[in-house]
């Protein structure tokens, strides 16, 4: 879709995400590539998004974003300007590729007291932040919203932090993801076992390949590590392909964090 006008900031996190309207007429939650993440956390935006659909669980559409530089000219606020024209202007042109999900209206941010989840899907859910290695999942944010009635998850932006460096990322593809015993589902995920059978049922390497290969290969140059765009989507792909391997360490530490919590 294109962005056609800028509705209103979302300013949780650093990020700066923003409600925009586009050409289709929907609403959509956008994030920026010009924001101080980088387009590093629209990749994980987007593996670690479709990787949850391909696993069953609720996640928005998610969409690519065009964005034009002249969308900022009707924004009084400089840093929302500057913003834009960063996610925008590319080298080869006035229009910039961004991220965006499906805007869900009137959603609130979902509330262990509030709605109680059934241990299959939390230990789905829990599963699935394991292996992404996904840090915000926690009681202080829950990244979660309620819709009608419905959990959804969101916002995946600093999952597959190991990407931020690439030296021995192979190497640390197969280590657990301690950082789980901070997971706000974790004490009803009492069917970890059950879920490691089935997601990894789901996530095929043709399905994980498929995944990466969404990846636009504007968002894969200027990566100093790789000699091409090809060798960086690689990357991604030989990293989860190695960790969904058997054994698999993360899924040991999330039933350990479990029992050490319970």
């Amino acid at each position: 879709m294109t962005a056609t006008r800028y509705v209103t900031p979302l300013r949780e996190g650093g990020s700066l995400p923003a409600v925009v309207e586009a050409d289709d007429d929907g609403l959509y939650v956008l994030k920026f590539r010009g924001a101080g993440q980088g387009v590093r956390a629209l990749i994980a935006e987007l593996i670690a998004g479709e990787i949850a659909r391909a696993c069953g669980l609720p996640v928005p559409e998610i969409v690519f974003a065009e964005l034009h530089a002249d969308l900022a000219r009707t924004e009084p606020d400089p840093e929302i300007q500057d913003l834009i024209r960063a996610s925008a202007d590319l080298a080869h042109g006035s229009v910039g590729l961004n991220i965006a999900m499906d805007y869900l209206p009137g959603a609130v941010t979902f509330d262990p007291l509030a709605m109680r989840l059934d241990a299959e899907l939390a230990s789905r859910i829990v599963w699935f932040d394991a292996f992404v290695t996904n840090l915000d999942r926690t009681p202080r944010n829950t990244n979660m919203l309620v819709w009608h009635g419905k959990l959804w998850l969101i916002d995946h932006g600093a999952a597959l932090y190991f990407h931020h460096d690439w030296r021995g990322s192979l190497e640390r593809s197969t280590s657990p993801f301690e950082l789980i015993k901070d997971h706000v589902l974790l004490p009803l995920a009492t069917r970890l076992a059950e879920a490691d059978a089935a997601l990894v049922a789901r996530l095929d390497e043709r399905t994980l390949e498929a995944i990466v290969a969404l990846v636009p290969d504007s968002w894969l140059e200027d990566e100093p590590s790789f000699a091409s765009t090809a060798a960086h989507r690689d990357a991604y792909f030989q990293y989860l392909k190695r960790r969904i391997a058997a054994p698999r360490a993360f899924v040991t530490e999330a039933v350990r964090a479990h029992d050490a919590h319970v």
